[in-house]
């Protein structure tokens, strides 16, 4: 099988390839802020990519001229698989060097965890493998161009997987991580680090690493004076004593929390390195640092997940979901990430969607170690600004949670729990 028809199996709909003519691309209606450009050598490839991304991508075999033609406007790139086989993937790490206002996208035949770390550290936003689903290539196209519209053309952090800083010796940290949005992660880590602080000895921290668009803040009902902003504004001189004085503190539960930045624009000036050092400050004196993350793989990201001790692998109960937590899986064994530390918690698992829990451990090869039931008083709370657990510690969601937090910390008269 050729590179060409691998790229585009005829297993993939005709929906996935936007209708029996391939020409509609799945972009959301608003205008794109950056100017789509394809760079692929092989012409039949080049074609297929153009017509996924719709009429505004411009298909080009290489990058000779680009720099110059396109001076004055932000630009964000799907360069092709032909060149990874290229010296600095065909010009392109010379160009997003020289133009922090470039967004790449790179299409690989064989993901490997060196192509990872030289792409994103030549600039490369994201990395996607063949077959090239359609709704993921436009979906990443989306998510690169809003990041260049909020960034003003600021370049991104540079990739790093796990800092050479080593985390401190002390509480534990759990990270927990989604690979689509939508999934209730942001809602298991705001009702664990509760249930977690209403247990502990020690203090316990929830950092929200959601840099562009956090919502723990609003789903415990703060208005913190200080983020995670002022904690890498001030890097030079941050130590134990000046972070607990940067944590809001959540009332009813004790919960100290580190609330993501007020404005996406600031995501840009927290890297791995900052993120790392902050963790292993809130390591070095709470017992419990419980990070939510956001729904994709970054430097950032994939940082924390090795700075964790235990990652709750969240997914719903839906197609979409469960492909992506495959891919997720999928990405982090190339990273070589210790999989024991890697726990697979379905939410909604009770709903009645024609998808068993068995199904999706046999698709996954992963066990779920974790269920969390479906249940309207979660978006009830959500809106009140309540954790579920407070707000309705008899509901069986909350239950749910609580033997969630059993495995961490027993609760009196709890039967022992493991995750094995």
């Amino acid at each position: 099988m050729t590179v060409s028809e691998y790229l585009w199996d005829d297993n993939v709909s005709s929906a996935q390839q936007g209708g029996p003519t391939g020409t509609m691309s799945n972009l959301p209606d608003d205008e794109p802020n950056a100017q789509l450009i394809v760079v692929e050598s092989d012409p039949a490839i080049r074609s297929r990519l153009a017509m996924q991304l719709g009429e505004r991508a411009v298909a080009l075999d290489d990058l000779s001229g680009v720099e110059e033609r396109y001076a004055d406007s932000p630009l964000l790139v799907v360069l092709g698989p032909s060149c990874v086989r290229m010296p600095g993937l065909g010009g392109a790490e010379l160009l997003l060097t020289n133009r922090p206002d470039i967004g790449a996208i790179l299409i690989a035949e064989d993901l490997s965890t060196d192509l990872f770390q030289r792409a994103i550290r030549g600039g490369v936003r994201d990395v996607l493998g063949v077959p090239v689903d359609t709704g993921q290539l436009n979906e990443a196209v989306r998510r690169i161009d809003q990041t260049l519209a909020v960034s003003g053309g600021r370049p991104a952090p540079a990739f790093a997987v796990g800092g050479e800083e080593q985390p401190a010796a002390g509480g534990k940290v759990i990270t927990v991580f989604s690979t689509k949005g939508g999934a209730g992660k942001s809602m298991l880590a705001t009702n664990l680090g509760v249930l977690l602080a209403q247990r502990s000895e020690g203090p316990v921290a929830l950092v929200d690493a959601d840099l562009q668009f956090g919502d723990i803040a609003v789903m415990l009902k703060l208005a913190p004076q200080h983020t995670i902003v002022d904690a890498v504004g001030s890097f030079e001189r941050l130590d134990a004593g000046f972070l607990k004085s940067l944590l809001a503190v959540h009332q009813q539960s004790g919960l100290l929390v580190l609330p993501a930045p007020l404005e996406p624009a600031f995501a840009d000036q927290i890297g791995a390195d900052q993120m790392s050092h902050i963790i292993a400050l809130l390591r070095s004196f709470c017992s419990f640092v419980v990070v939510d993350t956001p729904a994709y793989f970054n430097d950032v990201v994939l940082s924390l997940i090795e700075d964790s001790d235990d990652v709750l692998l969240v997914a719903g109960m839906d197609i979409p979901n469960i492909k992506n937590v495959k891919i997720g899986l999928q990405t982090l064994r190339l990273l070589n990430t210790p999989m024991s530390k890697i726990h697979l918690i379905l939410n909604r698992a009770n709903s009645k969607v024609k998808l068993e829990v068995s199904e999706v451990e046999r698709t996954l090869q992963v066990k779920a170690e974790s269920l969390i039931p479906s249940d309207i008083v979660v978006p009830q709370s959500v809106n009140k600004g309540t954790p579920v657990v407070l707000d309705a510690p008899r509901s069986a969601i909350a239950k749910s949670l609580e033997q969630l937090a059993d495995r961490f910390i027993e609760a009196p008269g709890a039967k022992k729990r493991s995750w094995r």
